[in-house]
């Protein structure tokens, strides 16, 4: 008989597999591809015998969602790893980092970044959302550097449309938290309601740029599109008093 140990082990084995073959399928096809079905089919086993391991084929997508994240903030954070502790340089790497891994990796771009609610794994857009994951922490914690030692063109807080400032205050409280937990505490005073909104902003329009170049729906077409990216970069910094190198 099996000790547990073995048992464990070849679980996990069997585990990897099935995520492996998952995430082969998502980059060869799609998010659609990966389903319980196509999965046993290559591993050669039944699709019952996968609940085993993944209570859904929601739970399985969520796990190679993670998968997916992790592997990003690993190449992001070796990107940042050999610059200098300036945090502008480091947030714009991340920038042009997440550029580069979402036109090199257009279907993991697909599953964690566009899938639609209720679709494939998570809500579009969600990067920042889950600000305690990977991805968020290294994003994060340029960000609180820069926020740390960098005077900022700061909003006044009646920009805000009022309808938001429930939402932007729960934001601000989570993202309060996420940065002293990365090392980069920030004083509240310098993350008020105006500069929240101003960091939204910042992530909606470079993701929105990214979104677009991804799937080829830019409205003109763009000869150097690397010069276009490094244009929107230097705009974003001038619009919080800053300047992309």
């Amino acid at each position: 008989m099996s000790s547990p140990t073995r048992r464990g082990r070849a679980r996990a084995a069997t585990e990897q597999d099935i995520r492996r073959t998952a995430r082969r399928l998502l980059v060869e096809q799609g998010p659609d591809a990966v389903t319980l079905r196509a999965i046993a089919r290559e591993l050669g086993i039944t699709a019952p015998a996968l609940y085993r391991y993944y209570e859904s084929r929601d739970d399985l997508v969520e796990n190679l969602r993670l998968d997916v994240i992790a592997d990003l903030a690993a190449e992001l954070a070796e990107d940042v790893a050999v610059l200098p502790d300036d945090g502008m340089a480091q947030l714009f790497a991340i920038c042009k980092g997440f550029r580069r891994w979402a036109l090199t990796h257009t279907k993991e771009f697909t599953l964690v970044f566009a899938s639609p609610t209720g679709g494939v794994g998570t809500t579009a857009g969600s990067a920042l959302h889950r600000l305690d994951e990977p991805f968020g922490r290294v994003f994060l914690a340029a960000a609180g550097q820069v926020l740390a030692t960098h005077d900022l063109v700061m909003p006044p807080n009646d920009v805000v449309p009022p309808e938001l400032r429930d939402d932007l205050t729960a934001f601000q409280s989570e993202l309060l938290a996420v940065l002293g937990e990365s090392g980069r505490a920030i004083a509240p005073e310098k993350l008020d309601l105006g500069l929240t909104y101003l960091m939204i902003q910042f992530w909606a329009r470079l993701y929105g740029h990214v979104t677009l170049e991804v799937f080829g729906n830019y409205p003109i077409p763009v000869s150097k599109p690397d010069i276009l990216f490094e244009a929107i970069l230097t705009d974003l910094a001038r619009d919080v008093g800053l300047y992309a190198g």
